[in-house]
């Protein structure tokens, strides 16, 4: 054989035996089938559960911090064993409902009005809240040129981020005690409702097409950053200063099916919980280093410092807060009375905090019988 065929040959040969290895870098850099739809799969190790796949669904936001670190840092996965975890990311609660109710999710964090709306629409059919994630960390920022006091917001243009959405139905209730009006659908009245998603609105407030949000955060750290100014703490308005903003919702059909799984993930968020209260500093850097990984940038120190100790993270759902919320969408006419009777389901949950020695959580009469 000619040298000059040897050394093709050779060659041809190393490159083969490299095609794997690149196959795999290019998968682990997000080029590979899993990384599609913001979708990735976490390794499973361990006795399996009774399902292979467990599809976790949760948004890029520092009120579903639960899942973006124990995802993460694998604290749900190493709960799971064989089982393996495939997180979902989400950017609203109607998508991620959409993908519960069409078999494509099993569990997710979600807010309580969307949870709310889909368990209304299905006649109760199609989900259960089986534990809470966060509570608080929504506040209304203003202009401090245009807005001084909470008696100027009359006149003024203030953003939520969807209409009917947690904020919107709390901004609603706001202005209505205030004896203002305001028509629920347009967002017309004595104050402008301005429906504007949370990655605009930070744009619509620097050029002052708005004069101020009732937002979530990072959003609203996002504002003051720009100069805004925090008129309101929404815990202000809460007894006990607690209120849900994010809960953990799970498919009926797959809580009946994998009960062992749905404990296992509970086991998870409960420890992931545990160690953010134990380690707040460590925690928000953990939580930052999520965000970069899912969006490709962190949150700078000026919006993330303020932000992160707004937020309680809490294994409570804070169920009769939930209750509270229902009524005040009722009030604005956004929705009828809903009967959410049956829309928890805390029994894996309570069992997993007795375990862990914690004190049981309260369905505020709202539980599966």
């Amino acid at each position: 054989m000619p040298a000059t065929t040897r050394t093709t040959l050779r060659r041809g040969l190393a490159a083969a035996a490299a095609l794997p290895l690149l196959i795999g870098a290019l998968a682990s850099c997000g080029y590979g089938s899993e990384a599609k739809n913001d979708e990735k799969k976490v390794a499973a190790e361990g006795k399996k559960l009774s399902a292979d796949t467990v599809r976790l669904g949760y948004f890029p936001n520092l009120t579903h911090a639960t899942a973006l670190i124990g995802v993460q840092d694998g604290l749900i996965q190493k709960e799971l064993g064989g089982t393996t975890l495939k997180p979902q990311n989400f950017n609203a609660g109607p998508s991620e409902i959409e993908a519960l109710n069409g078999g494509s999710l099993d569990i997710g964090f979600i807010g309580p009005s969307p949870s709310i709306n889909a368990y209304v629409k299905s006649k109760g059919k199609n989900l259960r809240i089986i534990s809470g994630s966060a509570s608080g960390g929504v506040k209304l920022v203003v202009n401090p040129d245009k807005i001084k006091t909470l008696d100027d917001l009359k006149g003024k243009r203030i953003a939520t981020p969807q209409k009917g959405n947690t904020q919107d139905v709390a901004l609603l209730n706001w202005i209505a005690e205030k004896g203002w009006k305001v028509d629920p659908e347009s967002g017309e009245g004595d104050v402008s409702v301005v429906r504007t998603d949370n990655k605009v609105t930070p744009d619509a407030f620097k050029s002052g097409s708005i004069d101020g949000a009732w937002v979530p955060e990072p959003t609203a750290s996002k504002l003051v950053a720009q100069g805004g100014t925090v008129l309101l703490d929404e815990t202000s308005l809460w007894p006990d200063k607690k209120f849900v903003i994010t809960n953990i919702i799970v498919s009926q059909k797959f809580l009946s099916e994998h009960p062992d799984v749905v404990e296992a993930v509970l086991t998870g968020t409960v420890k992931t919980n545990e160690w953010i209260n134990a380690n707040p500093d460590k925690a928000k850097a953990s939580a930052n280093a999520a965000l970069k990984s899912l969006g490709g940038k962190a949150l700078d120190a000026k919006v993330i410092d303020p932000a992160w100790p707004s937020i309680a993270i809490t294994d409570d759902p804070l169920a009769a807060t939930l209750k509270t919320q229902s009524e005040w969408a009722v009030k604005a006419e956004l929705i009828k009375q809903p009967d959410l009777a049956g829309i928890y389901d805390l029994k894996l949950l309570n069992k997993v905090l007795k375990a862990a020695g914690k004190p049981e959580v309260s369905d505020a009469g709202l539980g599966v019988k």
